[in-house]
């Protein structure tokens, strides 16, 4: 079982960035895939990136390619995800959450990949 807190959340101005940060507690850590989702008022939950629990494989949704970046540190047992060049449509609240498999990938997409979520962090970037 692994523990996830999320912190970092926030307001901020279209344009501008956050970083989320995921302290996870637990033995299985640095052996799973670790993924961000986020779910925007009235939507379903979304995948938004994947890191593979050595940290060698990352994997975006379209969305956010090329603006996010999803990061570990296997020691520390964290996960952050920094996002740069935030949209008003990156609004949502962001979830941290523990691949359900040891030693996996990084094409962890679905929620079913995941079995331990931490309890969200709001993002409001406004325009």
């Amino acid at each position: 079982q692994v523990q996830l807190v999320e912190s970092g959340g926030g307001l901020v101005q279209a344009g501008g960035s956050l970083r989320l940060s995921c302290a996870a507690s637990g033995r299985t850590f640095s052996s799973v895939t670790m993924g961000w989702f986020r779910q925007a008022p009235g939507k379903e939950r979304d995948f938004v990136a994947a890191i593979s629990w050595s940290g060698s494989s990352t994997y975006y949704a379209d969305s956010v390619k090329g603006r996010f970046t999803i990061a570990r540190d296997n020691a520390k047992n964290t996960v952050s995800l920094q996002m740069n060049s935030l949209k008003t449509e990156d609004t949502a609240v962001y979830y941290c959450a523990a691949g359900s498999r040891r030693f996996g990938g990084s094409y962890y997409i679905f929620e079913d990949d995941y079995n331990n979520w931490g309890q969200g962090t709001q993002v409001t970037v406004s325009s």
